[in-house]
Formats: structure tokens, sequence, C-alpha cells
């Protein structure tokens, strides 16, 4: 593998820690929430990445029974003044109480409030971009038992790349910044407009985006850095390529041959469809494909027509 390809796939792209849901949970999480905690980051100064990372760490990417049954993202138990109601759930004791809220706007809000407790007062002295230290703050503070809490945290936001919603730096504090800074600013900025406007997905083992309106081919060459080169080799298109909204476009060569769940399973080709097309549906080469099927070069696919993915 392309040792900058593999860099990519380390920092940008997600490896499932051990208590991890699946990765297209997280990722929902992610693009449902996203923007919530970019408002808390702005009203109450916690990075964005940290309050992301705290609830799809305590809430099992929404899926908990907490988080279900009771609005509540960040596993926070019924304690100081609160007067709202509760659940019960076990934890470090039986039957304890947790909050239960309204929506999942009030639990991102309490987290907020309950943060700005006195004991976790010393890490609003931390700049908000330092994400490993509010992390280890937070363990150091006590929020959670977990002697790993931390190091969770920080895997998930730096395999998520969750960092990129911290939008507080030295650009928002009135800070004067070298040109060197300011276009390092810019180039995060950049970066992060690109991932709000993009969810990376999975399929056989791959990752890809879908195209968005007013893609360019050498912006998403720049921000996923996979070369413009490597794109169309791997998705087997053109050099005159023009991105389409819609279309899938794969960061890594495709396989040989579908996921095993479609060992016995053909594709039914539809109205439209060209083999291309069934080719980045289910992540296979193009080459595969005319192989797998004994297929003619001149082969047009009809309707109907059954066609081998595995």
């Amino acid at each position: 593998m392309h040792p900058r390809f593999r860099t990519l796939l380390l920092v940008l792209f997600f490896v499932i820690h051990a208590a991890a849901q699946t990765n297209s949970a997280y990722w929902e999480y992610i693009e449902r929430y996203k923007r919530m905690a970019i408002e808390q980051q702005s009203r109450h100064g916690i990075p964005a990445s940290i309050t992301l990372a705290q609830g799809l760490l305590e809430s099992g990417a929404g899926r908990s029974r907490l988080a279900v049954k009771a609005n509540n993202h960040f596993g926070i138990k019924v304690s100081g003044a609160w007067r709202g109601p509760y659940v019960l759930a076990d934890d470090d004791a039986r039957n304890e109480k947790f909050r239960k809220y309204r929506s999942v706007a009030d639990s991102y809000e309490d987290h907020s409030v309950f943060l700005k407790q006195p004991r976790y007062r010393q890490l609003f002295d931390l700049r908000p971009t330092d994400y490993k230290g509010w992390a280890r703050g937070l363990k150091r503070c006590g929020y959670a038992t977990s002697p790993t809490y931390a190091s969770q945290l920080i895997r998930i936001i730096e395999t998520y790349n969750l960092h990129l919603y911290d939008r507080r730096s030295r650009a928002d504090s009135g800070k004067k910044m070298s040109r060197r800074e300011r276009r390092k600013a810019e180039r995060e900025a950049a970066k992060q407009a690109f991932y709000e406007a993009h969810t990376v997905y999975r399929n056989n083992e791959l990752f890809y985006i879908v195209v968005q309106p007013d893609d360019r081919l050498a912006d998403i060459a720049r921000f996923t850095e996979v070369s413009i080169k490597r794109l169309l080799a791997y998705n087997e298109l053109p050099n005159n390529y023009a991105p389409a909204v819609g279309d899938v476009l794969y960061l890594q060569q495709k396989k040989k041959r579908a996921e095993r769940a479609y060992r016995r399973v053909p594709h039914v080709v539809r109205t439209g469809e060209s083999l291309h097309d069934i080719a980045q549906r289910y992540g296979i080469r193009l080459s595969r494909l005319y192989e797998m099927n004994r297929l003619p070069l001149n082969y047009a696919p009809q309707p109907g027509d059954r066609l081998r993915v595995r």
C-alpha cells in the first residue's frame, strides 16, 4: 500500500476499537449530531470533538438503553440539583439513577452544563484544540472510572478525524497569526468544510465518498490525499472524467469480488445500468465482472440479466 495512503487510513478513517458498534453506526451518529456538538462548543467552549467522542462512547453510537429510553447520551447520573425524571440502570452498582431528557438536544446541553462544575474547571484553561488534554483531564477529574477512558476518547477522535470540528483556534481568539499560521488555518477550515459535506462510507471493506454539488476532482484529491491519477485508476474512469453528483468514488483499489453475502446472490440488471455502475455498486473491478461471467468485450447489459458478483 502506498505509504501516504496508509497514513491517511490511520489518521483520517476509523479502526474500530474493542467496544465499538458497526462502522456505519458511528458515521451515522457523527453525521447526525456533529452540528449539535459544534453549537455546544460555540456556546460553552467544550471542544466539539470531545462532545462527539463522549457521545459515541457513552451511548454506543446512540444505541444504548439509556440513549434510546432516556435520550441520555453521556451517562450522566442523578446528582446535585437535578429534579427531572430519571431511569434505573446498572453501572457501578445495581439500579442507579440516570437522568432522563426530553430530547437529545437537552442531553447535549446538560452535558455542557455538567462540565462547568468546579471539579472540571481546570479543563477550560486548556486550548480548545487540545483534545488530548481534555480527554486526559476528564479521566483525571473523575468523569469515568475506566482506566482507559482517555485513550478511548483520543482513539475515537483521531480515527474519525473529529478534531476537524473544533472550530475555535487562534483565528477565533483575535490573536495575530503569521502568514504561515493563517494559511494552515485556512487549509484546516477548507478540509473541515469538505468533511462536513462528505460522509466517508464503507462497502466491501473499502472507503468511498459520494460526489456532492460543485465538487471538483482536484479538491477531492487534495482533501482525501488520494491523487487524481489514483482516483481515476481505483474507479476505472477516463482521464477526462468530470465528477457528477451522486457518483461513487472509492479511495482504495477495488476488490476482485463482492462481499461474502453475495456468494450465491446474482445481481439482476436494472434498466439503464452499465457494467461500470454494477462494479461500483459492489466495490469490484470491472475486469473481474467480465471474467466471472465470461462476458464478451462487446457485451451490453440488458434488464433482467443475472450476473455473478462473487
